[in-house]
C-alpha cells in the first residue's frame, strides 16, 4: 500500500473545492482558461521570491504554484483527459529521457554538449507528437512566453542547426548596427511602423548579445526593473527631504541624485 504523502491532501482539497454539490461555487465554475491568469500570475511571484532571495516566501510561492498544477490536473481529469498522477509520471519520464548521461549509457562532455542534446531531445519530442516531420526548428515556440523569453528561444533553436554568430565581435557588430538603424529613422523622420521594426530588431539583437554573454535577458531587464525602482524611489525620498517634488523644474536636482545614489551603491 502507497504511504499517504502530503500531496495527496491537496489533491483531495482541490477536488473537494471542484464537488458540484458540496464544492465552492468559485471553484466549481472556474475552467482552464478562467484560472490561466492565476498561473501566470503565480510563476511570477516565484520568480520574484527567488531574486529577492526570500526563502519563506519563496516556499508559499511555490506552494501557490503547486496548487494551479494540480487545480488544472483536477479539470482534465474531470474531463477524463489525464489526472495529476498522468502528469507526474509524464515529467518524470521526459527528465530520464532528457539525461541519457546521468540515467543511460550517454556520454556527454560539458554543458553545452548537455544543452545540444536537450534540444535534440526536444524537436525529437515535438516530431513524435505531431507523427509527422516538423516543418521548422521554431516550430512550437509558445506564442504566448514573454517576448525577451521567446527571442533567446528562437535564437537558441535557430543556433542548434548552425545559424548564429561565430565570434562576440560579431554580436556587438549587430546590436550597433541595429542601433544606428533606429538613429537613422528619427534622420529621416521614418513612419511608426518603420520605427517599431527596428526598435524590435535593436532588442532581439539585444537578446542575441546576452545569450552569448550566458545572461538571461528576461532576468537582467527585471532586475533593471527593480533597480530603476528603487533608485527612483530615493530620489524622490531626497527630494521630499529638501522640500521639493518630482517634476521637471528640478530635472538637475533628479539627475545629480540619480548619479550620486548609482555611485554609493557601487
Amino acid at each position: 500500500m502507497r504511504r499517504h504523502e502530503p500531496i495527496d491532501d491537496l489533491i483531495a482539497i482541490v477536488a473537494r473545492l471542484r464537488d458540484p454539490e458540496t464544492g465552492c461555487p468559485w471553484d466549481q465554475e472556474q475552467t482552464f482558461r478562467s484560472i490561466l491568469p492565476f498561473t501566470l500570475e503565480e510563476a511570477y511571484e516565484v520568480a520574484e521570491a527567488i531574486e529577492n532571495e526570500d526563502m519563506k516566501e519563496l516556499r508559499e510561492e511555490l506552494g501557490d504554484l503547486l496548487l494551479q498544477v494540480v487545480y488544472h490536473a483536477r479539470i482534465a481529469q474531470e474531463q477524463g483527459s489525464f489526472d495529476f498522477t498522468d502528469v507526474v509520471q509524464a515529467i518524470s519520464e521526459k527528465m530520464i529521457r532528457r539525461h541519457p548521461h546521468v540515467f543511460g549509457d550517454a556520454s556527454l562532455e560539458d554543458e553545452e554538449a548537455v544543452r545540444e542534446n536537450w534540444e535534440r531531445e526536444k524537436a525529437a519530442e515535438r516530431e513524435r507528437k505531431r507523427q509527422r516531420p516538423i516543418g521548422s526548428v521554431l516550430e512550437g515556440v509558445a506564442q504566448a512566453l514573454p517576448a525577451l523569453v521567446r527571442a533567446e528561444k528562437l535564437q537558441k533553436r535557430a543556433a542548434v542547426v548552425g545559424f548564429d554568430w561565430d565570434a562576440m565581435d560579431e554580436v556587438f557588430a549587430k546590436v550597433i548596427e541595429e542601433l544606428e538603424e533606429c538613429r537613422e529613422t528619427l534622420r529621416t523622420h521614418a513612419e511608426p511602423t518603420e520605427r517599431v521594426h527596428e526598435v524590435g530588431d535593436l532588442l532581439f539583437s539585444c537578446v542575441n548579445l546576452a545569450r552569448h554573454m550566458g545572461v538571461d535577458a528576461e532576468q537582467a531587464l527585471r532586475a533593471a526593473n527593480h533597480r530603476f525602482e528603487r533608485r527612483f524611489g530615493r530620489v524622490e525620498v531626497c527630494l521630499r527631504a529638501g522640500g521639493l517634488v518630482p517634476g521637471r523644474s528640478v530635472r538637475d536636482e533628479m539627475e545629480r541624485l540619480w548619479n550620486l545614489i548609482k555611485a554609493e551603491e557601487r
